[in-house]
């Protein structure tokens, strides 16, 4: 897994900011043609050919971060002018990722490669392992690319580590094989296929698969007094800032939310019914449930494994039921959901009750841009506390504890989690799906309640975080902890 501490990351984050500043200065439109060359300036090293191809990679950046598709634009627009298209649209645009062609680095097809560190041994187990033959040896190890059907083998039988797998990334990180090469090389996304985990955005070193941002959109509702603009944030944002309960809604005020909701309030919503859906289900005789909490899990059953689906629970997500308690609370209301996640995106294009989707990329570059520090906020709790099973939704194995915390009757439950949808995560949703489907036989030890995260970690290891997960399962430990305290001494 590419470590998040990298500088495409660091390029998308400042980006952002500086639409964000623009944005809230009143000059966007004006001066955002300037974001290419103060970022490259002439005196900087240029990471490709010339700076001027670097400030060519960072406009095409600056036009997907104002959230518009970069695939087959006009050239010869100005910024100005797409600065303009994003400021006057009234919804998001499909789709929520665009591939920025000029950066992706058109990788080699992935393959086997012997390194310099072979030794050309007598046991040659490299060879005698082959299926297909394809290793010949002369002093060292050669590989027929031709013949070469990329099993691994070499790899895994080398005594010296001398077989190297060179991957192309995003393809490699795409669990569902959505990801491919066009004619001319470069990757290209088929969304029949697509999930929207968001794995090839998170693994490209080129940072070529970007995700189309609803900041400018947000920012302005923000400086547009007509609606108010509520805040949904989620669980594992908590985890991504260094705050107790109380801070996160300080900050989200000052950034000019009118309201905030904890999204854990409906993660209480949503364990308390699939409790009850589970117990229900169990009772009719249905072999086993899985939770329906994660978009990506839930897209990548029905596109993928259409033989579980009817095992997903008709529960909806703590997203869709804190965007109604919010609907509620102000009608009109413009409801931001602001998580790690690709998928909650989409799953949002599909919710009436979802205006916007940030990430925390999104929020961290509007905290940035207004000089917030999220741990040096004072705590405003909301009016509704969640319980610390609804804010451990956020990580693996959390919706099991709170779905488990609620049964009635805790012996029929035999639980299981998948935590992450790789590709060994897609083969064991495959085989669930043919027990459901009776071509595998039911054994007394079959899971029958599995909760499915497509991020390892859970919602705390989504593609736009900005602490590794186990920084963030520390932090997610801490403020569910303070927020436990804070339950108990009110």
């Amino acid at each position: 897994m590419l470590n998040i501490n990298n500088n495409t990351a660091n390029v998308k984050r400042e980006i952002l900011v500086r639409i964000a500043q623009l944005q809230l200065e009143g000059k966007l439109e004006e001066d955002v043609h300037f974001i290419p060359r103060e970022m490259v300036p002439r005196d900087k090293p240029p990471l490709r050919c010339c700076i001027f191809h670097d400030r060519e990679i960072i406009r095409m950046r600056t036009i997907a971060r104002m959230g518009i598709s970069v695939e087959n634009i006009d050239e010869e627009r100005t910024l100005a002018s797409f600065a303009k298209e994003a400021l006057s649209r009234e919804t998001p645009t499909w789709p929520m990722l665009t591939v920025l062609h000029e950066a992706c680095n058109a990788c080699v097809k992935a393959h086997y490669m012997v390194t310099n560190a072979c030794q050309g041994c007598d046991a040659r187990p490299c060879k005698i392992n082959c299926p297909k033959q394809a290793i010949t040896i002369d002093r060292h190890a050669h590989i027929n690319e031709d013949l070469c059907i990329n099993c691994g083998k070499c790899l895994e039988n080398c005594p010296y580590h001398a077989i190297i797998k060179i991957p192309v990334p995003c393809e490699e990180a795409c669990p569902v094989g959505a990801i491919s090469k066009d004619e001319s090389g470069h990757e290209r996304i088929d969304y029949h296929k697509c999930i929207f985990c968001g794995n090839c955005m998170r693994e490209c070193p080129f940072g070529a698969m970007m995700s189309k941002s609803q900041l400018v959109d947000v920012i302005k509702h923000i400086m547009d007094s007509g609606k108010k603009v509520v805040a949904l944030y989620a669980p594992a944002i908590a985890s991504q800032f260094d705050a107790v309960p109380g801070q996160l809604e300080s900050a989200f005020l000052k950034a000019g939310f009118d309201r905030t909701w904890e999204v854990a309030i409906g993660a209480d919503i949503c364990a308390d019914n699939e409790a009850k859906e589970f117990e229900e289900r169990m009772a009719r005789g249905d072999k086993m449930m899985t939770t329906s909490c994660c978009p990506a899990y839930v897209r990548a059953v029905k596109k993928h494994v259409p033989a579980l689906a009817e095992c997903i629970s008709e529960t909806r997500s703590p997203m869709h039921y804190t965007a109604e308690i919010a609907k509620k609370a102000d009608p009109g209301c413009v409801t931001v959901f602001i998580g790690p996640c690709l998928a909650k995106r989409r799953e949002g294009f599909d919710d009436d009750m979802v205006d916007y989707v940030l990430s925390t990329a999104d929020i961290e570059a509007l905290f940035i841009a207004k000089e917030i520090d999220v741990s040096k906020m004072e705590m405003a709790p909301g009016s509704i506390i969640p319980t610390a099973s609804g804010r451990n939704f956020a990580k693996s194995g959390g919706v099991l504890d709170a779905v488990a915390l609620r049964l009635t009757d805790k012996s029929i439950l035999r639980p299981a989690k998948i935590n992450g949808l790789t590709k060994s995560g897609m083969k064991m949703l495959n085989a669930y799906g043919l027990i459901n489907s009776g071509k595998i036989p039911l054994k007394p030890d079959t899971p029958n309640l599995i909760e499915v995260m497509a991020c390892e970690g859970g919602c705390i290891g989504g593609p736009s975080i900005r602490k590794n997960v186990k920084q963030a399962e520390t932090q997610l430990d801490k403020y569910v902890s303070a927020g436990a305290q804070n339950k108990a001494n009110s």
